[in-house]
Parts: structure tokens; C-alpha cells; sequence
């Protein structure tokens, strides 16, 4: 893509952002870019608790303008400086990073830490004594097999990809189940998504789920964990630590009721866009879940 595709864009906590032609979508609300990385991502995995540890690992779908990943460096090392952090970054279009780089997006940041994001964007690795990151670039479909492979284990993992109708091969069952692969027994994943198809792909993947705090918008995110209790007296027969998250409310258990909440699919992990959904909307025509309509009528109140 040309530069002129990336003319930054302000937002209300004074970052930046870019809209994306392809996609017709912004890559963050008018809320703002940072906020966003900072709640939707780092609060809810849990990252200023972990803080304290050695070393963190972290996975960062859809890396983007690299806010997700430059936010949760620098707050982890607000904590303790000493904390070795290793992070890969799955990215399509290389031009992203490095246009965020060129209009100076992070020019508030630390020194360090913008060179490391400069290097990461122009040369997708770093390898310094405190930070070790790669940003692999093309498909994610492809790349998350080979970050699996790889054996890499992930504290937190940021799911950011555009939204499910604009991009559903990054939401369907059997892309989420790799990167559920790629999470530690205790680690947590993030997305800004409470559709009912990406909640219910999540827990299709053996995760549990619940909600993050509305950022920017009326509705939710989405935490995930191998190890989130929604409920007390609930046991863990792991020895990882269970992370108490509130319970779902009627209306978001409902809504997994309904045939919104039927699953985007891609068996091969090589199906175009429009045969995701086009499968999609045939497994909902032939679904006996509620029609999601009935479900929304029931809850107008609430909007």
C-alpha cells in the first residue's frame, strides 16, 4: 500500500490512528489508540500483577501500528525495569508498523523504547538484554502454525484483528484454536470482540470466557483463560493460579443462545473471506438456536 493510505487520524486521548482502505474500519475508536491498548489488552491479561515476574511472554496478533505491544512494554517496565520481555508480533502488511514509525505516533515514548519499535518494524526482530521480539509478517493463519511449532508459550495474548464481518478468517475455530495453543496454562488472552461468534469460537477452543470493561464504546471486550473462575467455591485441579473474572450476565449467556453466536469456520485454514461467511450463513440457516432478532427484542430495554 501507498503512504497516502496512512494520514494519521486523531483520537481523543491525543495518540493517533490510521483507517484502513481495505477494511473501511479504523484500527482503533475515536477513544483513543493508547487508552484502548491499555484496557482492552494489558489491564485485563493481568500484566501490571505479572509485572514483578523475571520474564514475560507475550503474543500480539495482528500487530498493527504496534500500540498493544509498545503500551504493555512500557507498563511492565514501569513495574520492574529488570523484567525480561519476549514478544511475537503477527502482522500482513509491513507498511503499517513502519508508517506508524514514520509519522512519529510514538514520539511521547522512551528513546529505548522507540528504537526497539523502529528496529521491530523496519527489521522485525530485536534482541536486547531486556527485550526479545519478532514481528512475522504475512498471513496469520500461516504464521500462527509456526509460532506453535516453536514451542512459544504466551503470558498474554492480544487479539486484535479487524472486526469478524471485515475479517473473519482471524476469528474462526480453527485459526483461535492454534493461538489457544499458544497460551500458557495460566496466561490470558484480550480481544475488544463480545460477539457471540468469537466468544463462542473461544470456548470451542476449551477456553473459559468473560468480560472486560467497556473501553470507548457501550459494549464489552472479552478476557480467556485455561484457568478463569467466574463463580466461588468453583476448584482447580491444575497448579496454576485461577483468575476470579465476574460472570457473564444473562444477556451475554443468552446471546451465546442464539445463532449469532454460530462460529465462523475454516477447516484448511486457507478459505477466502467471503467462503467464511458465505458457510457461516448457511450453518445459521440451518440452525434450531434462537434467532438472534427474538433475542434482541427480549433485551431492547437495555439499549
Amino acid at each position: 500500500m501507498a503512504n497516502q493510505d496512512f494520514t494519521p487520524q486523531p483520537t481523543a486521548d491525543g495518540s493517533k490512528t490510521f483507517f484502513s482502505k481495505e477494511f473501511n474500519e479504523s484500527f482503533h475508536s475515536h477513544f483513543g489508540a493508547k487508552q484502548e491498548s491499555y484496557f482492552k489488552y494489558v489491564v485485563p491479561t493481568l500484566l501490571i500483577e505479572k509485572a514483578s515476574l523475571p520474564v514475560l511472554r507475550l503474543l500480539d496478533v495482528c500487530y498493527g501500528l504496534g500500540y498493544n505491544t509498545a503500551t504493555a512494554i512500557e507498563k511492565i517496565w514501569e513495574i520492574n525495569p529488570n523484567c525480561h520481555i519476549e514478544i511475537i508480533g503477527l502482522e500482513i502488511n509491513p507498511r503499517v508498523p513502519q508508517a506508524a514509525i514514520e509519522h512519529q505516533l510514538f514520539e511521547n515514548c522512551d528513546t529505548n523504547l522507540i528504537d526497539s519499535l523502529t528496529k521491530l518494524a523496519f527489521e522485525h526482530q530485536v534482541q536486547k538484554q531486556s527485550l526479545k521480539a519478532k514481528l512475522l509478517m504475512g498471513d496469520a493463519r500461516d504464521k500462527i502454525n509456526q509460532v506453535y511449532q516453536s514451542g512459544f508459550k504466551a503470558d498474554a495474548i492480544f487479539l486484535d484483528p479487524f472486526s469478524p464481518p471485515q475479517c473473519p478468517h482471524l476469528w474462526t475455530v480453527e485459526f483461535l484454536q492454534l493461538v489457544s495453543q499458544c497460551l500458557q496454562p495460566d496466561g490470558l488472552l484480550a480481544t475488544y470482540s463480545c460477539a457471540a461468534s468469537v466468544r463462542n469460537a473461544l470456548a470451542n477452543t476449551g477456553l473459559s470466557i468473560s468480560s472486560t470493561s467497556p473501553v470507548g464504546r457501550k459494549a464489552p471486550g472479552t478476557v480467556a483463560g485455561f484457568n478463569i473462575s467466574c463463580c466461588t467455591g468453583e476448584t482447580n485441579n491444575s497448579n496454576s493460579p485461577v483468575h476470579k473474572f465476574p460472570h457473564l450476565s444473562q444477556r451475554e449467556k443468552e446471546h451465546l443462545l442464539t445463532r449469532a453466536a454460530v462460529p465462523y469456520r475454516d477447516p484448511e485454514l486457507t478459505d477466502t473471506p467471503e467462503t467464511i461467511i458465505q458457510r457461516r450463513k448457511l450453518e445459521q440457516q440451518a440452525s434450531d438456536l434462537e434467532a438472534t432478532s427474538h433475542w434482541r427484542k427480549r433485551w431492547l430495554h437495555v439499549y
